[in-house]
C-alpha cells in the first residue's frame, strides 16, 4: 500500500477546496479527452466535402443509442465508485474491492445484452428517432461498427471511476487520453485518406476504445493502485449489486433521460420541420448539443470531483466539510456558467461553425442557439444539487431531480410548445431554458435544506479536524443559521 498517497488522499483533512481542485483539473481534462471520441467524429463529419449536412445529421441520430450505452455504464460505474469511496473512508478495503469486482462483471454482462438488442432493432429505432431516407444510411453505417466496441467503452468508462475515487485522477486521465489520441490520429486517416467517411469514424472510435479499456484494466490489476481488481470478487452478489444499482440509478437516469430528450427533440423537429427542413433542424440540434457538452465540462468536472470528497467525509463523519465542498463548487459553477452564457450569445456563428460548415444550417442555427442557451447558467444549480446528493449516497433525491428536469419538464414542453400559436420549431429550443430555470433551482434548494438538517443534527467535529479545517479554509462560507 502506498502510504504517501493514502495521506494525500485523506479527504477528511486539509483544505476541501484544494482537494476538489486537485481532483477536478485532471478529471475535467479526462472528461474532455473522453468526449473527443465523439466530438472529433462530429467535427470531421460536419466538414465532409460532400453531403456533410446529411452525414452530420445521421451521426446525430445515433446519439440516443450511444447515450443508452453510457447510461448503462453509469448505472454500474457511478453506482459502484461512490460506494467504494465511502468504504475507503471507513477503511474497509476488502469490501471496497468486492464492489469493484461486482461492478466489472455487471458492466461486461450488460454490454453484451445491449449489443444483442440493438443490432436486430436498429432500423425501426432510427426511423423512430427521426431518421429519413437521406440520413438513415449514415446512421446505420456508424452504428453497425460502433456497437462492436460496446464492451470496450463500458469497461473503460465504468471502471475508470474506481481509479479516480482513490485519488489517482492523473492515471484516470491517461485512461481516456491514450484512446483519444489514437482516435484523433486515426479519424482523418480513415475518414479522408481511406475515403471511408462515417464508417471510418466508427472504426477509429472502436480502436481507440480498445486502447482505453486495456489501460484501465491493467492499472486496476497492477501494484500502483491501493484497491485492486481481483478475480475472486467477480462473482456477483445480489446485495452488492442492489446497492450499486440503487446509487447508480442516478447516473443511469441522467443519461437515459438525456436520450429521451434527444429522441423527443429529433422526432418533433422532423415532424414540425417537415421534409425540407426537418433533417436540417436535427443537424442544428446535434451541433447545439455538442457545444453544450463542451462548455459544461469544467463545471461537471468540478462537481464530479466533489463527490469522492463528500463521500469520504460522509464515511469519516466530517459533515461540515461536506457543506464546504458543496458551497465551493456552487460558487465556482455559477460564476463560470454566467461567463459561458455571455460568450455564447456574443459569438454564436463562429462557435457553431466548429461543428458544421453548411451555410444554410448556420443561418438557421444562430437564432436557435440564442433560444436554446438562454438562462444556461441555471444549470450550475442542477449540477451542484445532483452531484451533492450522489456524494451523500441519497439516490432517490438525485434520481428524482434528474427525472424532474428532463422527463417532467423538457419532454412535455418539447412536444407541446411547437404546437402552440406560431412557435413551431422554436418551441423545441425554448423548452431547454425553461427546464434549466425550474429544475436547477428545485434541485439546489432541496439539497440546501437537506444539508442544513444533516449538519444541525450532526455531532461536533473532532478537535483536530476542526483545527485543520479552520486553518486551511478561513474564507469558506459559513453555514446559514436555521430560523425557527
Amino acid at each position: 500500500m502506498n502510504t504517501s498517497d493514502d495521506i494525500k488522499n485523506d479527504f477528511s483533512k486539509g483544505s476541501v477546496r484544494k482537494h476538489i481542485v486537485r481532483l477536478a483539473v485532471p478529471m475535467t481534462v479526462a472528461m474532455l479527452v473522453q468526449m473527443l471520441y465523439n466530438l472529433v467524429d462530429r467535427i470531421y463529419i460536419g466538414h465532409l466535402p460532400e453531403d456533410s449536412a446529411n452525414a452530420f445529421t445521421g451521426l446525430g441520430l445515433t446519439f440516443p443509442i450511444v447515450t443508452l450505452v453510457l447510461a448503462f455504464t453509469n448505472l454500474f460505474g457511478t453506482g459502484g465508485a461512490p460506494l467504494c469511496s465511502i468504504d475507503r473512508g471507513r477503511h474497509e478495503t476488502a469490501h471496497a474491492e468486492k464492489i469493484m469486482g461486482n461492478t466489472f462483471t455487471a458492466l461486461l454482462g450488460c454490454s453484451l445484452l445491449v449489443m444483442a438488442l440493438c443490432y436486430p432493432l436498429m432500423k425501426p429505432i432510427l426511423y423512430l428517432f427521426g431518421a429519413s431516407d437521406a440520413t438513415y444510411p449514415y446512421a446505420a453505417e456508424y452504428l453497425n461498427i460502433y456497437l462492436i466496441g460496446t464492451p470496450l467503452v463500458m469497461l473503460a468508462t465504468g471502471m475508470n471511476g474506481f481509479i479516480n475515487v482513490q485519488g489517482y485522477t492523473k492515471y484516470g486521465m491517461i485512461t481516456v487520453a491514450a484512446g483519444a489520441v489514437v482516435n484523433i490520429a486515426l479519424d482523418p486517416l480513415f475518414i479522408f485518406t481511406f475515403g471511408l467517411g462515417v464508417k471510418g469514424a466508427a472504426i477509429a472510435t472502436v480502436l481507440s476504445q480498445a486502447v482505453s479499456a486495456a489501460w484501465v484494466l491493467l492499472f486496476l490489476c497492477g501494484k500502483k493502485t491501493t484497491l485492486r481488481l481481483k478475480k475472486q470478487y467477480f462473482k456477483p452478489e445480489a446485495r452488492i449489486l442492489k446497492s450499486i444499482v440503487a446509487l447508480g440509478t442516478t447516473g443511469f437516469v441522467m443519461n437515459a433521460s438525456n436520450g429521451a430528450v434527444q429522441i423527443a427533440c429529433n422526432a418533433t423537429l422532423k415532424s414540425v420541420g417537415g421534409i425540407m427542413l426537418g433533417d436540417m433542424y436535427i443537424g442544428i440540434m446535434t451541433a447545439l448539443n455538442s457545444l453544450r457538452d463542451v462548455v459544461s465540462l469544467p463545471i461537471q468536472g468540478m462537481t464530479n470531483a466533489s463527490q469522492p470528497v463528500i463521500g469520504y467525509n460522509l464515511g469519516a463523519g466530517q459533515y461540515r466539510r461536506i457543506w464546504n465542498a458543496m458551497a465551493f463548487t456552487a460558487v465556482i459553477g455559477i460564476v463560470y456558467m454566467a461567463l459561458v452564457w455571455l460568450i455564447l450569445f456574443l459569438f454564436p456563428r463562429p462557435l457553431l461553425s466548429i461543428f458544421v460548415e453548411d451555410q444554410e444550417l448556420l443561418d438557421l442555427g444562430v437564432p436557435a442557439m440564442h433560444l436554446y442557451f438562454f438562462g444556461f447558467f441555471f444549470m450550475a444549480f442542477q449540477f451542484t444539487g445532483q452531484s451533492t446528493f450522489v456524494g451523500l449516497g441519497k439516490a432517490k433525491q438525485a434520481v428524482f431531480f434528474s427525472l424532474f428536469r428532463k422527463i417532467i419538464i423538457v419532454v412535455p414542453l418539447t412536444l407541446l410548445l411547437p404546437r402552440i400559436g406560431t412557435l413551431g420549431v422554436n418551441g423545441v429550443f425554448i423548452a431547454e431554458p425553461i427546464s434549466n430555470l425550474i429544475g436547477g433551482l428545485a434541485s439546489f434548494l432541496t439539497m440546501i435544506f437537506t444539508l442544513r438538517r444533516m449538519l444541525k443534527s450532526a455531532p461536533a467535529p473532532l478537535p483536530a479536524a476542526e483545527a485543520t479545517e479552520t486553518e486551511a479554509e478561513p474564507a469558506t462560507p459559513a453555514l446559514p443559521q436555521d430560523k425557527q
